[in-house]
């Protein structure tokens, strides 16, 4: 099956077949399913973050029977790449220090990966149901300026099936404006697997957000934050926040690690005082 599958997806080079609409993603699509299978026979117990890793590859992910364009494409894989990456940076339990620690628990991690620069890590549990934070930060995302002060605004400009979507984001000025405002066009991917979501992202480029007079324009590496019931008290859920960014602009690193480590305090502290004050929604039949 499998080498039947890549003669297909190899067939697409020859001129005759290269205009035949849908090869390729059908190609694609019974790879991904073939090598799904066989990756999937035994999933080692407790290894959540490979598992969600391995699912959520490309080849794995079961694309919708839709044709995207070459360019879509690309930043379905740039997601994808960026899911990857990402969960690979926490699954390395080793190197991490504290930056800090709050008296409720949260506490904010750092480390510098090859390749990447410094990373923070983010560690809180939120009193809320893991359905709940997914709703908020995916499926209401453009809603985030309203309850966090260190987002200006996020507008999605384009959503590609059902797991990615190109964001456009505002962040305000920082450390008493010694920071000044800053943006970001970013590929953002989420995928649900069992009782683990992940959202994850980096920077990309959108011909239709140019820069913007005024405002630096940071970058993203690979970022991701990662939901999970926690084990003891399901209708709680343990928040993991990675985030790596390059600010741009000419700032001493002090300042930098400052307010990187402090915004993931902050959003911590904003996102539970906004799910506290929101009414739940009413359950779906």
């Amino acid at each position: 099956m499998l080498l039947a599958t890549f003669k297909l997806c190899a067939g697409s080079s020859y001129r005759h077949v290269r205009n035949m609409k849908g090869l390729r993603h059908q190609a694609v699509l019974a790879i991904g399913q073939e090598l799904n299978r066989r990756a999937l026979g035994g999933p080692t117990p407790g290894a959540w973050i490979n598992q969600v890793r391995r699912r959520s590859s490309l080849l794995g992910s079961r694309l919708e029977d839709t044709l995207y364009s070459d360019q879509e494409l690309a930043y379905i894989r740039q997601g994808e790449e960026a899911m990857q990456k990402a969960l690979g940076i926490l699954s390395n339990q080793e190197g991490w220090k504290q930056e800090n620690q709050q008296t409720n628990g949260d506490k904010v991690l750092s480390k510098v990966v090859p390749d990447v620069g410094k990373v923070f890590r983010l560690e809180v549990v939120v009193d809320q149901p893991m359905e709940r934070l997914y709703e908020e930060l995916v499926e209401r995302m453009e809603a985030m300026g309203e309850w966090n002060p260190n987002v200006k605004e996020i507008k999605v400009l384009q959503k590609i099936g059902k797991d990615t979507v190109i964001t456009h984001e505002l962040a305000a000025e920082a450390a008493g404006n010694l920071v000044g405002p800053r943006d970001f066009v970013s590929v953002r991917c989420a995928k649900r697997r069992g009782s683990t979501c992940v959202l994850a992202g980096m920077a990309t480029r959108f011909g239709e957000m140019p820069e913007q007079k005024g405002v630096i324009r940071g970058e993203h590496g690979p970022t991701c934050m990662v939901l999970r019931p926690l084990a003891e008290s399901p209708s709680k859920t343990k928040l993991t926040w990675l985030l790596s960014i390059d600010l741009k602009g000419w700032l001493p690193k002090t300042i930098i690690n400052q307010v990187l480590s402090q915004t993931q305090v902050d959003f911590a502290k904003h996102l539970r005082r906004h799910m506290e004050s929101s009414p739940a929604p009413e359950a779906r039949c």
